[in-house]
């Protein structure tokens, strides 16, 4: 009887998978690097000579909680002149927002955009004759999605679209390159609240449409007025419930299958369509 005795095969623990296919962590200042944003600033300098120069393409500042008193209120005067605004964020964020510890205590999101008042556009749409629309997001976070329904916005003829400056996405970088460069040409409006805004616009004549996935009639049993507010709410949640009970009716894109919804700048080009086939250029 052969006695020579079997290998031993020693089995991979777990420990071993994951030391196998654990990917490899760059350092702090590598991670950093991957987190900034193009559209970020930092530096005392700098930012004050954006908010000086160009306040309308400075979306929002970040004011380190550790400054002095002295520079904060340097930074809040020239930040409420321009109607930029200010955010109070801890000195750790900041250099996880700018990749680095050299930001002396402020950094700013700016871009290529300007971004407008409600007020700059009021003139324009008492003068405008003939067929107008405006697009409101109600805080649609992605900046693709804002990218997308501003590109489908100039395609359609929109005068402009209309977003909140707090919790929202911003017109930067990444929303010019998916626009295609619309960004840069169809006013962008920047206000404080979405419905002050809705009532406002009523008020000057729009008859203001909210866009649901599950309430309201269809959206194509009634052709859309020649002067409209399209308001759109974010993805997932939908229109804020006091947006929508703001808004002079809620219409619906009706589905089939068990999808349940579209995205929101999907949702949002089939309304400015809908639209367009009435009153745009081609109508």
């Amino acid at each position: 009887m052969d006695r020579t005795p079997e290998k031993r095969v020693r089995s991979a623990s777990k420990n071993d998978e994951k030391r196998t296919y654990r990917k490899p962590v760059p350092p702090r200042a590598e991670r950093n690097e991957e987190k900034r944003s193009e559209d970020i600033h930092w530096g005392r300098q700098v930012v004050l000579q954006l908010l000086k120069e160009s306040p309308d393409k400075v979306q929002k500042v970040y004011l380190g909680k550790n400054v002095s008193d002295r520079f904060s209120l340097q930074i809040g005067a020239l930040a409420e002149k321009g109607k930029v605004t200010v955010l109070r964020v801890t000195p750790e964020a900041l250099t996880d927002m700018c990749g680095t510890n050299n930001h002396q205590g402020v950094a700013c999101r700016s871009g290529d955009v300007s971004m407008l008042e409600l007020q700059d556009i009021l003139p324009l749409l008492d003068g405008k004759q003939g067929p107008v629309l405006l697009v409101l997001l109600d805080h649609v976070q992605d900046p693709h999605n804002l990218g997308a329904v501003v590109r489908t916005a100039e395609a359609c003829g929109a005068m402009a679209v209309i977003f909140p400056k707090r919790r929202a996405a911003l017109p930067g970088g990444t929303v010019v390159k998916v626009s295609a460069g619309a960004a840069l040409r169809v006013p962008m409006v920047a206000v404080t609240n979405v419905a002050q805004t809705v009532k406002e616009l009523q008020q000057n004549g729009f008859w203001t449409i909210g866009l649901d996935n599950k309430n309201g009639r269809i959206l194509w049993t009634e052709a859309m007025p020649e002067k409209a507010l399209l308001v759109v709410g974010a993805e997932g949640e939908g229109l804020s419930r006091l947006v929508a009970e703001t808004c002079d009716e809620i219409v619906r894109i009706p589905f089939s299958g068990s999808t349940g919804s579209l995205n929101a700048s999907v949702a949002c080009a089939v309304g400015m369509f809908e639209w367009a086939r009435k009153w745009g250029v081609q109508s």
